[in-house]
């Protein structure tokens, strides 16, 4: 069996974002020859997460409203009152909201491509932007 990784950098100077990452994936599936297998997504930050969703911007626009329901950026936090006084510590939301989304996927390989269902996208959620981020892909299979 194969195992290739592969590391995709991320960044967004938008505090709160979503992005398609799907083609580079994809792009990785293929420079990698395996055919049959799979592709692991990980992202080993706290303040951000990986999902896999539609790639429609107004749809992201609605995911980034909610996530601020669920857990506002300016909410009383235990985490924020501990480091008081150190902007870049005001995240609990974010710490909140990667617990719920997620910091991996698998997908399958098949027939050499990327397994997804007609309106999938691998999507990044950047929760606390402004930070460079290094999301780390391993394929896995038979060439």
């Amino acid at each position: 069996m194969k195992v290739v990784w592969e590391e995709v950098e991320m960044y967004s100077e938008e505090y709160l974002n979503v992005m398609d990452f799907t083609e580079k994936v994809r792009s990785l599936v293929v420079k990698s020859k395996v055919k049959e297998g799979i592709v692991n997504i990980f992202n080993p930050h706290v303040t951000c997460a990986i999902c896999v969703n539609e790639d429609d911007p107004d749809l992201w626009q609605d995911l980034l409203e909610a996530y601020q329901k669920i857990a506002p950026v300016k909410g009383n936090y235990h985490h924020n009152a501990k480091y008081r006084g150190m902007s870049r510590e005001q995240n609990a939301h974010a710490h909140i909201l990667n617990t719920l989304i997620g910091s991996a996927v698998s997908l399958p390989i098949r027939q050499g491509k990327l397994t997804l269902g007609t309106w999938q996208s691998v999507l990044f959620v950047e929760l606390d932007g402004g930070k460079h981020r290094r999301i780390l892909v391993q394929i896995m299979g038979e060439e």
